[in-house]
């Protein structure tokens, strides 16, 4: 996943501050956020983005900051947990610091479910159901699926896809569709928003939308896309690959330069 500089740089501008906050500030003025996480050079990125996160959650504890904070612990633990298992000869001391970082994550995201068992944010609730299967939060978020938070979301269109997916092929197709429309310049959609549409395409025998998302996915650095299958049931029907790879290049530049519009048929 990529990252933003400013993440990168441990630096983010709080609203009301004349200065950019660091990790070195913040963990002077406030040690905990930073003394219970790994020590090591492991996960740095996460790391910072998890500092930096607990921040500004300390410092304005909205629903919207817990979840940024939420998503990033979960980001660190997939990591640390990772990196935990790493044993080092002559250092005992950090895997020691990392089990301790996994356990932080561990008991802040806990925190953070508890914290907000009775929120309406779209992105908690689906998170409290996908995580911690609370139907109630997922009868919350599809009554508001139509919302603007919700459809003006590339995140939420996507979470809601890998709900419907497992029993509306045609409405999880086009809520990835409307994730790909929403998706920002230069950001690479999550993987499996095309993994997805590859699936259900063959799956209807949609040879055509497969093998271009197909390649898209290709051109987007995915790997382990295997579209032999789809280019033999291609060129068993007379299809032209050459004129479907145009369409690909043409899908993949839009989709990357945040222009990508729903097609109705390719």
């Amino acid at each position: 996943m990529l990252k933003k500089a400013s993440v990168l740089l441990g630096l983010l501008t709080l609203t009301g501050c004349e200065e950019p906050l660091t990790l070195a500030q913040v963990c002077k003025e406030t040690p905990g956020f930073c003394s219970d996480l790994n020590k090591d050079s492991h996960c740095k990125d996460e790391r910072s983005d998890v500092i930096i996160k607990r921040y500004i959650e300390y410092k304005d504890p909205t629903d919207e900051n817990k979840y940024q904070l939420l998503k990033d612990f979960e980001s660190y633990n997939q990591c640390i947990t990772v990196a935990a298992k790493i044993e080092h000869i002559k250092l005992k001391a950090k895997k020691t610091s990392r089990i301790d970082g996994q356990l932080t994550s561990i008991k802040e995201m806990t925190r953070l479910y508890q914290d907000t068992q009775n929120t309406n944010h779209p992105g908690l609730l689906y998170y409290q159901w996908s995580r911690n299967n609370n139907q109630n939060a997922l009868t919350k978020l599809l009554a508001i699926e139509n919302d603007k938070s919700v459809t003006q979301s590339a995140e939420m269109q996507f979470f809601l896809a890998s709900y419907y997916i497992k029993f509306d092929d045609e409405k999880t197709i086009d809520l990835l569709y409307k994730t790909l429309e929403l998706n920002k310049k230069d950001n690479v959609p999550n993987p499996e928003v095309y993994t997805s549409l590859i699936s259900l395409f063959y799956k209807h025998d949609k040879f055509k939308h497969a093998y271009i998302f197909s390649k898209v996915a290709q051109m987007s650095g995915i790997e382990n896309i295997d579209v032999f299958e789809i280019e033999q049931q291609l060129i068993t029907n007379g299809k032209s690959l050459d004129s479907l790879d145009v369409l690909a290049e043409q899908t993949f530049q839009q989709i990357m330069a945040g222009d990508f519009v729903s097609p109705r048929e390719f």
